[in-house]
This record gives C-alpha cells, sequence and structure tokens, in this order.
C-alpha cells in the first residue's frame, strides 16, 4: 500500500537494467576502492617517496586530478572502466568540465557521496546533473 516509485532512473528515462542503466551500488563503491588504491599508489611512489603516513594526504588530491582528466575527457575513471561505468550527464550527454569540476570537489568532500536519493544517486551527482550508468 506505499506509493509506487517505478525501478531506479525510471524519472531519467533509462533502462531498467542492462547497458544504460543506472550503476549498482556494489560496482560504483568497488570502483572507487580502485581509484583510490591507484591513487595511493601514485601518492606513495611519486609523490611522498616511500612515507605511508604523508601519502593519504596526498592521495586525495591525485583523486581529483585522476577524475576530473578522465571523467572530463572520456567520461570514466580507470575504476569505473574496469568495472563498466561510465558518468553521463542526465540528458545522455557528455559531462561538461565544469560539471565535472564541481562533482568531483563533492565526491572529495565525502558527505555528499553518502546522502542519495530514490535512484541511487547521490548528492555529488544530483547537483553536477550526473548519472552514473552501466556500459555492459
Amino acid at each position: 500500500m506505499g506509493a509506487d516509485f517505478g525501478y531506479r532512473g525510471e524519472r531519467l528515462g533509462l533502462p531498467e537494467h542492462g547497458p544504460g542503466s543506472i550503476a549498482p551500488l556494489g560496482r560504483r563503491f568497488g570502483a572507487l576502492f580502485v581509484d583510490w588504491s591507484l591513487c595511493m599508489l601514485i601518492a606513495y611512489g611519486l609523490i611522498t617517496r616511500g612515507d605511508w603516513n604523508a601519502a593519504g594526504n596526498w592521495a586525495l588530491g591525485v583523486l581529483f586530478v585522476l577524475a576530473v582528466l578522465t571523467v572530463g575527457t572520456v567520461g570514466s575513471t580507470p575504476g569505473k572502466r574496469l568495472l563498466g561505468l561510465r558518468v553521463i550527464a542526465e540528458d545522455g550527454r557528455r559531462l561538461g568540465f565544469g560539471r565535472v569540476v564541481v562533482r568531483t570537489a563533492l565526491l572529495c568532500v565525502a558527505l555528499p557521496a553518502l546522502i542519495w536519493d530514490r535512484d541511487g544517486r547521490g548528492l555529488h551527482d544530483r547537483l553536477s546533473r550526473a548519472v552514473q550508468v552501466r556500459t555492459q
């Protein structure tokens, strides 16, 4: 007897399953884990030269640069690419550079990414009018 909200992504005109549908939460967390691990290795090896304590601080900056460059150009970070995800605008086009910067900055703050709507999109995606979809 509750309200029928439909499937995740229906309001955005996305399919329920398969390519182009809303990315599952597990894949999104997996992609973030891959990206964070890559950024930690870059910070550890290239910036701090072996100091694990300082590498965590630098990894956030590396993640910001990595996400802005890769999402802004090809639409996905290495982790998202590996797990078959892509970030697009709500209208289906590529996300513009300014919106990529806003989305990434909010992702780095972390709290907006932990607040979701009924479509499973984080606040960082809603504010930048973006959606993470499956590519496979």
